[in-house]
């Protein structure tokens, strides 16, 4: 390479040529490249200095959004688990209560639902007698003891009205036909899960409600004592409970004023 005057030549020879081939430049052009060739040499070492720690967050970004899904995933089963364990304390505590853990009833309140009355359903003798046919729903439905813990309440009464009675017994018990009947309906329903309709002699209908399992069927003939279902929990309950219920001529009436064996 040589300067001439304001240029800068530059001769480029091949080994074994014999002659060389020149090529004259500015020399405003050699400095104007020469700082160009700067410029973008402490671009590209600045650029990488700092795109360098982005690229490796960048790279981290996958990782932590699964990590956050994970605690994200982990802190709502810890909800789901905190509040199934609160309810099963307050069910815990309503079982106790059935069970005569605490007999002594608390102040009503106006908004609570009003209990009849709570009282002891004992198992019947086994000396007892079930009539052979239809007929008029007059026995205890259930072979356990239990805890009547909620009565009939009337449309017109106070508080919520109720059409039956509840009654606490451990899930599984057997429930059976308080009368002799046919099946007119079975099955599942919102409020009170599993079910069993029974029609009867005289206009009357008895209902046994929140079973765990159903062992009759629509248009079975049943006789007095018959087992149809087991009890439970299902549909609206809070604690495994019967609800047992008599429909006279499409009106629900207080039970107990049929069936005096469990009283």
């Amino acid at each position: 390479m040589t300067r001439r005057g304001r240029s800068v030549t530059l001769m480029v020879h091949r080994d074994g040529d014999l002659s060389s081939r020149s090529v004259r430049l500015p020399l405003w052009l050699v400095r104007v490249l020469t700082v160009t060739s700067v410029v973008l040499f402490v671009a590209i070492v600045v650029g990488a200095a700092i795109y360098a720690p982005i690229v490796r967050t960048a790279a981290r970004v996958p990782g932590l959004n699964r990590e956050m899904t994970r605690l994200q995933r982990e802190n709502s089963q810890v909800t789901e688990l905190a509040a199934a364990l609160e309810q099963m304390e307050a069910r815990y505590e309503q079982v106790r209560a059935m069970m005569g853990g605490d007999l002594v009833p608390t102040r009503a309140r106006s908004y609570d639902v009003p209990i009849a009355r709570v009282l002891q359903a004992r198992a019947p003798g086994a000396g007892r007698r079930y009539e052979t046919g239809v007929s008029v729903p007059s026995h205890w439905p259930l072979e356990e003891p239990g805890i009547v813990t909620r009565g009939t309440v009337a449309d017109a009464g106070p508080g919520e009205p109720h059409s039956g009675l509840d009654i606490a017994v451990p899930i599984g018990s057997p429930i059976r036909a308080s009368g002799g009947g046919t099946v007119t309906s079975a099955g599942r329903d919102v409020e009170y899960g599993l079910f069993v309709m029974l029609e009867h002699l005289d206009g009357y209908r008895s209902m046994y409600g929140h079973a765990s399992r159903i062992l009759v069927q629509v248009g079975d003939t049943i006789f007095a004592g018959s087992v149809i279902a087991l009890s439970g929990s299902t549909g609206r309950s809070t604690a495994p409970h019967l609800h047992f219920e008599i429909i006279y001529e499409g009106r629900s009436i207080d039970p107990l004023s049929l069936v005096q064996e469990g009283t």
